[in-house]
């Protein structure tokens, strides 16, 4: 259940990045809810998360009883997977580019989009001829619904490696694109 005024992935971005945001769970001054026992376990856990101690966050999130508000639950869980995405990401260290292609697809394949792209660029970044960096944000910018940016990317990863253009001929990621013809035009550029 969403709060009116304010979106849980708002306040999820804003914790995670150690903004202080006004809770609106509690709403005004002299609300029951901020009284209960359960709130306040949950503003201290949101104030570890806002830290930037996601693991005392995560102890503390769960720690909430379940007879704890419904709201407070729902935000409580979503708060979870945010610190524990931010524990998994302060731990990674890429070897290769190629193990950050890997962590790339893994993130494209579970959902998390702007992580996937962000990983993609950072691999271009480190290595600018990565034509495997480019198909795999060509692949994140169509199931997206990005037809330019994919047909860019597309392109530059063709222009690196000619081979990508035959792969992408039978990878079903894009589907959104068959219909185009600047992209029936960028893998066939043979036929009149």
């Amino acid at each position: 259940m969403t709060v009116p005024g304010t979106s849980m992935m708002e306040d999820a971005r804003s914790a995670a990045q150690g903004r202080k945001k006004t809770s609106t769970i509690a709403g005004k001054p002299g609300n029951p809810l901020s009284a209960n026992p359960a709130f306040q376990q949950y503003q201290s856990a949101v104030q570890l998360l806002q830290q930037g101690k996601y693991d005392k966050a995560v102890a503390a999130f769960e720690k909430l009883p379940p007879s704890a508000p419904p709201e407070i639950l729902e935000r409580s869980r979503m708060y979870i997977a945010t610190c524990k995405r931010q524990m998994e990401q302060s731990r990674l260290a890429f070897q290769t580019p190629e193990e950050r292609y890997d962590y790339a697809i893994s993130q494209l394949n579970q959902g998390y989009y702007e992580e996937a792209r962000e990983q993609f660029n950072g691999v271009i970044g480190d290595d600018p001829q990565a034509d495997y960096a480019y198909y795999g944000l060509a692949v994140l910018d169509s199931i997206t619904g990005r037809p330019q940016e994919c047909l860019d990317n597309l392109a530059r990863a063709i222009e690196l490696n000619p081979k990508n253009r035959l792969q992408a001929r039978s990878d079903n990621d894009f589907q959104s694109m068959v219909d185009d013809p600047r992209f029936t035009e960028l893998l066939y550029p043979e036929v009149p």
